[in-house]
């Protein structure tokens, strides 16, 4: 009888050969074209838990959308650009300060749509009356009704809504909608919506499927998380709302009494060719299908108002994270009160620099947050940067529970302001694509003041000595979160 042994020695000669070359691999692999603190995150988990590590980095490590998608979007872009490079989109407020032509400009390079004059837009704070505005606004379509957001779902809070699309749908009028094929698979009511859309005779598609047996397949962490309406080209809604009950009708919100506390701005004038160009945009890469041989993509109308406008689309298509840009060059344009509101705040370096220095320049910030978190881990990861904040001199407003404050926005001065869909994160700078409005105009921020102040109201404030006294287990659980909020 032959007995074959095995030298255990060569066995951890072998694992520690292979872990060393996986760790040297990670150092050349990793950090390539990515930021220091996602780098160091995933060299972290790779190191710590190697096994676990490299699979989640084969997984989800590749922070943009597939080659092809990527090429669509470029496309998109040039045809854009060309395409708009001569055109009349109102006439401009004068007198722009320097820095703000600047920032146009930026947006502009980086894929943005061009800014556009004489429009009017118009903020709906209250979460039921803008879902009825959506659809008192659908009723009156024509031509197309232009439908995208991040979750939609079919239940007693948006049956207006639907029913609305409905109404219009048997008149002729066509209906195309998008939703994210992700955030909405397994919700309540997913197949009772879809099944809506295809009885009504709507045109829909999933944004960003994540089907490999269809040969539909990217980092399945990457969302399309905008939401916006395009009815005939002259009106167009877009904010942080999606379509659906205020509780998501998830079991645990509902359990819990959480309900979404959101802001939609309906918009009139030229702008609105540059909301429909995202959705065009959008539809092209899901379905490659030009509407643009149907539908003039810049079928410019002037607006009854004095707004100048700026669509700025950003998310892994592009090559560089536009809203971040955005957003720090605003700060640092900023010369008397900055005013935040994200659900989830978790800046990366050059946001929470621009943040700090523009309390050190002397300037009046404010960040609104809520009290009560819906994702546990980047709740604890924005709770990491509130000491950071205090000691800079941010005032800090927590939106009481059981709400969560779920408005995007950001205001300078008196004169600029930006709404749309992209909360101030990790996830929405690198991950998500997002649209966001930026706006000039004394009377539209006026109306966010208001808007602002009810916020306030509704809120109580974070002190520093308050902050101090949280218990230890609370600051290492922020401090892993922060961690794993940078593996992008």
């Amino acid at each position: 009888m032959i007995t074959i042994t095995f030298d255990a020695t060569w066995w951890l000669v072998l694992v520690f050969v292979l872990d060393v070359i996986i760790r040297v691999t990670a150092i050349i692999v990793v950090p390539r074209n990515r930021r220091p603190t996602a780098a160091m995150a995933w060299l972290l988990a790779i190191y710590f838990i190697p096994i676990i590590g490299v699979f989640l980095f084969l997984l989800i490590g590749n922070p943009r959308l597939p080659r092809k998608r990527r090429r669509k979007q470029e496309r998109i872009n040039e045809y854009i650009h060309d395409t708009s490079a001569s055109l009349d989109f109102g006439t401009l407020r004068p007198h722009a300060p320097g820095w703000f032509t600047s920032l146009v400009t930026l947006n502009r390079n980086l894929g943005a749509m061009p800014l556009a004059g004489d429009n009017a837009a118009h903020l709906i704070p209250d979460y039921q009356e803008s879902l009825d505005a959506m659809a008192d606004a659908v009723r009156d379509a024509e031509r197309f009704v232009h439908v995208e957001f991040y979750i939609l779902q079919s239940d007693a809070a948006t049956d207006n809504f639907f029913r609305a699309l409905e109404e219009v749908a048997a008149r002729g009028v066509v209906v195309r909608v998008l939703l994210d094929h992700w955030a909405n698979r397994g919700k309540p009511f997913y197949r009772k919506t879809l099944k809506r859309l295809d009885a009504m005779g709507a045109q829909w598609r999933l944004m960003l499927p994540v089907q490999p047996l269809r040969g539909k397949y990217q980092r399945p962490d990457l969302r399309n998380h905008r939401k916006l309406l395009v009815v005939d080209g002259r009106v167009a809604f877009t904010g942080s709302q999606n379509v659906t009950d205020s509780t998501y009708n998830l079991r645990k919100n509902i359990r819990r009494g959480l309900h979404w506390v959101d802001l939609m701005a309906r918009i009139e004038g030229p702008v609105v060719a540059s909301v429909n160009a995202v959705f065009l945009s959008d539809w092209y890469s899901e379905t490659d299908e030009v509407l643009t041989d149907d539908i003039d993509l810049f079928d410019v109308e002037s607006g009854p108002g004095d707004l100048d406008c700026q669509i700025i689309p950003s998310g892994p298509g592009f090559e560089f994270q536009n809203n971040l840009k955005l957003f720090a060059a605003l700060l640092y344009a900023a010369q008397r009160q900055i005013i935040v509101v994200s659900p989830y705040f978790v800046p990366d370096e050059a946001m929470l620099l621009a943040i700090t220095t523009a309390c050190q320049r002397g300037i009046h910030v404010e960040l609104f947050v809520s009290e009560e978190g819906d994702q546990a881990i980047v709740y604890h990861a924005q709770r990491s940067y509130y000491e950071a904040l205090l000691r800079a001199g941010v005032r800090i407003w927590m939106y009481k529970k059981p709400y969560i404050l779920h408005t995007k926005s950001l205001t300078i001065d008196d004169e600029v302001a930006i709404v749309g869909s992209s909360n101030m994160d990790m996830r929405s700078f690198g991950l998500n694509m997002e649209i966001s409005m930026l706006v000039r105009g004394e009377e539209f921020v006026r109306e966010m003041r208001v808007v602002e102040d009810r916020y306030r109201s509704l809120s109580r404030e974070l002190t520093l000595e308050e902050w101090e006294k949280q218990p230890l287990r609370s600051t290492v659980l922020d401090n892993l979160a922060r961690l794993t909020s940078a593996l992008q």
